[in-house]
This record gives C-alpha cells, sequence and structure tokens, in this order.
C-alpha cells in the first residue's frame, strides 16, 4: 500500500514532517468530518467512475474472443485465438494493477511469466494455455463487470444524494422563483425577497445530506475493498507460484551458505592444522637429525613439537565443534548453549525449556544462531551481561538472546546478522533485531518446529 495515504483517511502528520504545523493544524479535524474533501477519497472515486467503462470494454473483449475462439475450435485457427484471449487479458491484467496502484496505493506484484518450453508460436500459445495468471485474468474480466456496475450505480447516487440533500437551501438562491412567502426570510427588502416555506424541513434536510456525504467516503472505501481483494487476488502472483519463487531463492541460500562453509572449512584446515601439522613433521625431521649428534637440542625440539601437536588438536576440536558440535548430538540444546556461554566473555544465564528435541537441522540452526549471537555479544557490545532464553510456542521454535550492551546493532548486508537472517529465512525462520543506540539488544529468531525423528 502506498505510504502516502496513511492509515484511514489522511496522515496523522508528525512533527518535521513537510507541512510543519499547518499540517498538523490540518489534521487535528476528525477523520470522519475531513473524508468528503480528502485526496484519498477522490482517487477511489475516480477508480469507482472509471471501473465501469474499462470492466464493460474488457467484458466485451473477453466475451468476444473467448466465444470466437472455442466457436472455431473445430478448425486449427480456435486454439491460437483462445490464446490471443487470454493474452489480451493479461494486458488488462497488467493495466488494472497499474490503475489500482495509482488510484488505491495497492502493491500487487507481477503474477509469474509464461513457461515456453519451445520456439515459435505453438509454444507461445502452449505457454499461455497453460498459465494459470491467463485464466485467472479472464475470470476478472468476466466478474469484474457486474461487481463495477454495482459499484458505479452505489456510489453515483448516494454520492448526488448527500451532496443534493447537503446543499438543499442553496437552491433557494439558485431558484428563488420556487420559495414561498410565508416561511423565513433570508435576503431581500421587502418586494424583493427569499422565503423559506418550512425552516424545519430545509435543516433536517440539510442535516440527512451531511449524514450521507460524510458516509459516502466509507461505503467507497469499503466497496474499493473488493476491488482490491479482485485484483491482489486474481491478477496477482498465484500463492503457489510465490512459494515455489521462496524456496528457489531458500534453495539458492543454502546451497551458497554450504558452499561457503565448505569454504571456511578448506581454508582453517589449510591455514592452522595442517600449517602446523606440516611444521611439526618438518621439526621432527631436524629433531631427528640431531639426536645423535645433540640429543639436548632434539630433546627441546621435540618439547617444542608436542606443544604444536597440543595447539592443533585444539584447533581440529575447534573446527570440530564448528561444523557440529558432539555435545549437541548427545546431550541436546541445553548442554551445547551452556558450553557456548561458558566460552562468551561476558556471564551469560541460559535458559532452555523444551520437553522435547527439535530436528537435528532445526537443533544445529538454533545452535549456531546463538553461538553467532554471543560471539557478537563477546566482541561488539561492550556487555556486562546476557542472557538466552529457548522455549517452544506452538508449532514454532523460539530463541531470543538479551545483553546490556552499548546497543546500535543493524541488519545490513555483509553483517553477520545478514548472514543469520538468510540463514533463517532458508527454513522459513524469522530475526528481529531490537537493539536501540545506547542498549540493551534484544534479537529474536523464531524457527519453524521439526519433531526430531527417531535416530
Amino acid at each position: 500500500m502506498a505510504t502516502d495515504y496513511g492509515q484511514g483517511y489522511g496522515l496523522d502528520t508528525a512533527p518535521g514532517h513537510p507541512g510543519g504545523a499547518a499540517g498538523e493544524r490540518r489534521h487535528r479535524m476528525p477523520a470522519a468530518l475531513r473524508a468528503p474533501v480528502e485526496g484519498r477519497t477522490w482517487r477511489e472515486l475516480a477508480f469507482v467512475l472509471l471501473s465501469l467503462p474499462i470492466s464493460v470494454l474488457l467484458f466485451v473483449y473477453a466475451v468476444t474472443m473467448v466465444s470466437l475462439g472455442a466457436g472455431l475450435l473445430v478448425t486449427f485457427l480456435g486454439v491460437p485465438v483462445l490464446a490471443a484471449a487470454l493474452a489480451g487479458c493479461r494486458g488488462f491484467g497488467a493495466l488494472e494493477r497499474a490503475r489500482a496502484r495509482g488510484l488505491l496505493g495497492l502493491e500487487v506484484g507481477d503474477p509469474e511469466p509464461l513457461r515456453m518450453k519451445r520456439q515459435g508460436l505453438m509454444g507461445w500459445v502452449g505457454a499461455v494455455l497453460k498459465s494459470g495468471a491467463s485464466w485467472r485474468a479472464l475470470l476478472y474480466a468476466v466478474l469484474h463487470l457486474p461487481w463495477a456496475v454495482l459499484s458505479f450505480v452505489v456510489t453515483v447516487n448516494l454520492w448526488l444524494l448527500g451532496w443534493s440533500l447537503l446543499t438543499y437551501p442553496l437552491w433557494f438562491w439558485v431558484f428563488p422563483v420556487y420559495a414561498g412567502q410565508d416561511g423565513l426570510q433570508l435576503y431581500g427588502d421587502g418586494r424583493h425577497s427569499i422565503y423559506l416555506d418550512n425552516p424545519f424541513e430545509i435543516t433536517v434536510t440539510a442535516l440527512v445530506g451531511l449524514l450521507f456525504t460524510l458516509a459516502v467516503p466509507w461505503i467507497v472505501r469499503a466497496l474499493t475493498t473488493v476491488d482490491r481483494l479482485m485484483v491482489h487476488g486474481l491478477l496477482g502472483p498465484s500463492r503457489l507460484a510465490t512459494r515455489v519463487v521462496e524456496l528457489e531463492s531458500d534453495r539458492g541460500v543454502v546451497v551458497d551458505t554450504a558452499a561457503a562453509d565448505l569454504r571456511r572449512i578448506e581454508r582453517d584446515l589449510h591455514d592452522g592444522a595442517q600449517a602446523r601439522l606440516v611444521a611439526l613433521a618438518m621439526d621432527l625431521g631436524l629433531a631427528k637429525e640431531k639426536l645423535r649428534e645433540n640429543p639436548q637440542a632434539a630433546a627441546r625440539m621435540v618439547d617444542e613439537a608436542h606443544g604444536e601437536v597440543k595447539t592443533a588438536l585444539q584447533e581440529l576440536r575447534d573446527l570440530a565443534r564448528g561444523i557440529h558440535p558432539a555435545v549437541l548430538t548427545d546431550r541436546g540444546l541445553d548442554a551445547a548453549l551452556s558450553s557456548v556461554a561458558s566460552r562468551c566473555t561476558v556471564p551469560v544465564q541460559v535458559e532452555v525449556d523444551l520437553a522435547e528435541r527439535p530436528a537435528p537441522a532445526i537443533e544445529g540452526i538454533a545452535y549456531f544462531t546463538v553461538s553467532e549471537l554471543l560471539q557478537n555479544v563477546s566482541k561488539h557490545a561492550r556487555a556486562t551481561w546476557a542472557a538466552v532464553e529457548v522455549w517452544r510456542t506452538e508449532n514454532r521454535l523460539m530463541l531470543q538472546v538479551v545483553d546490556n550492551g552499548v546497543g546500535g546493532a543493524e541488519v545490513t548486508a555483509g553483517s553477520g546478522l545478514a548472514g543469520l537472517t538468510e540463514r533463517l529465512d532458508a527454513v522459513d525462520g524469522i530475526l528481529v533485531v531490537d537493539s536501540p543506540a545506547g542498549g540493551p539488544t534484544r534479537v529474536t529468531a523464531e524457527l519453524p518446529w521439526r519433531a526430531e525423528r527417531a535416530r
């Protein structure tokens, strides 16, 4: 929805918004009173008025072309004509999406594109006929006409009725010949005067007109809500197509993440443990050569090599823990997160409230999410304490990491939080960061709950 429409009728202009104090004074009037003269009302009214001629044109085109195509199905021309009819409806659908975007502020994505299995005319014809978006556009062309007629009739009649009744007293100035002379004198010097025959009737009529005038914008809004639903449901992308696109995107994220993890493991092995083991082999070779000539120097070199072995083993343990910690597999999230918290530079309180374990994949993502968030606390937060909470809400696994640091954490491109967001999104998860300047920082992650299978 376009942001310039705000909520309800008109924006609640904040201080500093273009328009300043004048905008604040302008919007002190209740929404119900300013609705008849607001831009949104007139845009919606224009949408309703334009819907009738456009719907008539679209309906006539769709029915004529489809009928022609169906009648020609006995020949080879019927299928291309039917495809042309559907393609024309798709074109009208693009026009309707643009009209809804401009007048109703409705942002609707384009439907799924045609998937041509082969080139040429017949490939295009087959793609049009097999596309669900084409048939939904045809359905919109047929269904929108009766609704456009109803909306047009209701809107025009109520709008004219409201303004006619509201301006009823003015008709005595426009047509003074119809005014009587035994009522309330409004103007004149006795010889050329204008009278109202029944002041009570005039007042009641104007009040009724005022009520209609104030109610019509909300009625039009209700009518255009149905238009919004029709455009969104019939002319936008289908839920299945949207889900397929999301899954394709998530699959790409998963593949990229797996490739990045493999590169990280290879780099850690090459630059860490492998380099130490190569140096260890060289040191042991030198110690072997000096064993007979200088046993003491050889012994010192063996001692140094022993220290290198311990360091290499520690790096290998850290690398294995980074791939998948054994404690997570054996004892679950409670023990694994407690182990991560013990390595944090600030005291961390861990509370895991799970009656059963989720699936290993979800469990692993939850572990690495908390692990990376605690690393951020250690490196960037400048906090003195942190807390980790894990619980289940219906079919969702909830994680929350809180610290009392300086705050200011943001999900920006290239940051660790952006990577976490992509990893969670790949499994239909959500990451929400609340980190005002000055702190505290509260990061909440939500993952789908999938029960653990028998191991």
